[in-house]
């Protein structure tokens, strides 16, 4: 496998389905600015051209990863949006705050310490996403690509899986 194609298709996977998950529908599109708005980490007369910048940003990341040309460039984007989002989050936690996560569109899930922490896997991965010289065979790049997806489905999942194995744990307590 090659770390640079897994963690492209890692951080891609997740920047598009961020950008999908807020663009389904207007609803959608205005939960998210209500989201921001909700999160008091910017005056709320800019959360909806903030949320527009988002998600146009977000939705560039995939398609810049994807050639090597341009993949330092989507990398450096979802750098920039993960260190925004990681000091948005921990503004809300400090503050106690009960927001809902706006990732990936509507959720229940407030926002937690585990988001924190999927951030910053997603960080190193935008670091490592910067492809290195030598060429990639196909077969290799297919292997890389499917690990990257998958590992993609987990993170975008991830509140759903830790609704699952959550209540997993409670059960066995009773």
């Amino acid at each position: 496998m090659d770390l640079d194609v897994v963690c492209r298709a890692l951080v891609g996977a997740v920047f598009v389905a961020a950008a999908a998950g807020k663009l389904r529908g207007r609803a959608a599109f205005a939960a998210f600015a209500a989201d921001l708005t909700a999160m008091a980490v910017l005056p709320a007369q800019y959360a909806r051209r903030v949320a527009v910048a988002v998600v146009a940003a977000e939705a560039a990341v995939g398609p810049l990863l994807v050639a090597p040309a341009t993949a330092p460039a989507g990398a450096g984007l979802a750098a920039l949006l993960l260190l925004a989002f990681t000091t948005a989050i921990a503004s809300v936690l400090r503050r106690g705050a009960a927001v809902r996560c706006p990732c990936f569109g509507a959720t229940r899930s407030p926002l937690g310490r585990r988001h924190l922490m999927r951030n910053t896997v997603l960080l190193a991965a935008a670091v490592l996403a910067v492809p290195g010289t030598g060429p990639h065979d196909a077969a290799r790049v297919a292997v890389s690509v499917a690990a990257g997806l998958l590992a993609a489905t987990a993170i975008i999942r991830l509140d759903d899986l830790a609704d699952l194995f959550g209540d997993a744990r409670q059960e066995s307590r009773s």
